[in-house]
């Protein structure tokens, strides 16, 4: 699996809320970070598990993924996502820096981001 395949995969798992597709994308050991400063989601199990409890709420998604970089088994690719949560419509903009083992699944997941109150677009040139 290829890297724009997997994020199409990954997009498809957000929209559709479906826990067990986002974590059938990573390795049985993967690690997946929210935030740099917060404990990791450690294996798939934990990482299923923390998408229950991450989708369950979002409603009006509208997701967009940009142009990934990819060098190797790495990949960085911007998100923007515009989400109903909790009825507080919410943008939030970043990025998710990969690492790919040698069968496609993601055993790395590092997200950056800023969460922004209300429905922002992304600024001209973005994601490419």
């Amino acid at each position: 699996m290829d890297a724009d395949t997997w994020i199409d995969r990954y997009a498809r798992a957000w929209r559709e809320r479906d826990a067990d597709l986002a974590a059938d994308l990573f390795t049985e050991d993967a690690v997946y970070r929210t935030h740099p400063l917060r404990d990791p989601h450690r294996g798939r199990t934990a990482i299923r598990d923390h998408w229950r409890g991450h989708t369950d709420a979002d409603s009006d998604l509208d997701l967009r993924f940009g142009t990934p970089l990819v060098d190797g088994d790495r990949a960085a690719v911007e998100r923007w996502a515009t989400v109903e949560d909790d009825e507080d419509e919410v943008t939030l903009a970043g990025c998710l820096v990969l690492r790919f083992a040698a069968d496609g699944r993601c055993a790395e997941l590092r997200e950056y981001g800023h969460l922004e109150s209300g429905r922002q677009d992304p600024p001209t040139g973005w994601g490419g």
